[in-house]
């Protein structure tokens, strides 16, 4: 990896609205990176923040972060998404572990770096699906970078809010074959019928050995943690309102959907995690994050 992304980088796909988010997380992991007590190492996340002019004056290590840990947006906030990426990490490293799966679909894939930063086994193959101007910040930026994927790498331009699964399989996926898929901060952006419809494709894509996580909030009213400290540092700081960006319908329950098609599901707090790697946010009072939970399943082979 070598220099830094050029200033003169189209921005246009993570601008604003739901693309600013994947800047914030890509800030929070770059943050995680450098800690002493790294749960997840990202170094390409701090050349997207300093890429995109929304994101100037942005942190990418804690020593730039007055409070340290105590700012609930770039201390809780940050360690939260470090952990969720590190819990992601293994879950996928996990599926493809020697004769496991060789397909991987990342949804909603954002400024995610896993196909660069992770060892994969040989015959690997990512997809991944995103807005074409969010995939070509992207692209511009580890080009930039001279950054090489270690493994077959497919951006797959699509709108998740469409029909995508043309585009997937015309891109190379084989439904006939085991495929691990991936929904990291997605699931709650999207309009109820647009989840319901992932969640179906998915399904229909995947054959018996495949294998699935994702992110969902069970919060029956999100207005009710408007005050939360993650909310409106977030507002406050960077001028991202998460609440007018996630959908406020009320959610299905996709963990159930998938159950009742043949899929084995458990469903975690991201705390259970915290106490598993020893540091992470934990139950705090009027907590944002007390509804979120990741979801793992699992297609049995018939």
């Amino acid at each position: 990896m070598t220099g830094t992304a050029h200033r003169s980088t189209s921005t246009e796909g993570v601008a604003g609205g739901v693309g600013l988010t994947a800047l914030l997380v890509a800030a929070a992991r770059a943050i995680e990176t450098h800690r002493h007590d790294s749960l997840a190492q990202d170094f390409y996340a701090e050349h997207f923040v300093r890429a995109a002019p929304a994101c100037a004056g942005w942190p990418v290590r804690l020593q730039q972060v007055p409070d340290g840990d105590a700012d609930p947006l770039w201390g809780r906030f940050a360690r939260y998404f470090g952990l969720r990426t590190r819990v992601l990490d293994d879950f996928l490293l996990r599926s493809v572990h020697p004769g496991g799966v060789r397909q991987v679909v990342l949804l909603g894939a954002g400024l995610d770096t896993r196909a660069f930063r992770l060892d994969w086994p040989p015959g690997c193959v990512i997809f991944e699906i995103d807005r074409a101007g969010v995939l070509a910040f992207k692209h511009q930026v580890l080009g930039g970078l001279a950054a090489t994927p270690k493994t077959a790498r497919v951006p797959v331009p699509a709108d998740l809010r469409t029909d995508w699964a043309a585009a997937l399989t015309d891109a190379g996926f084989d439904p006939a074959a085991p495929s691990v898929w991936l929904a990291e901060g997605l699931l709650f952006y999207l309009p109820v019928a647009a989840e319901t419809h992932l969640i179906d494709t998915v399904d229909r894509l995947s054959t018996g050995g495949s294998a699935m996580a994702f992110e969902v909030k069970l919060d029956k009213d999100l207005l009710e943690y408007r005050d939360s400290p993650l909310y409106t540092s977030t507002k406050q700081q960077i001028g991202i309102d998460l609440l007018n960006l996630f959908d406020r319908e009320p959610r299905p329950d996709s963990a159930g959907r998938l159950g009742s098609r043949g899929w084995s599901t458990s469903v975690h707090t991201p705390f259970e995690f915290t106490r598993r790697h020893g540091r992470g946010p934990l139950p705090e009072q009027n907590d944002a994050l007390k509804g979120n939970r990741w979801v793992f399943a699992n297609k049995s082979r018939q």
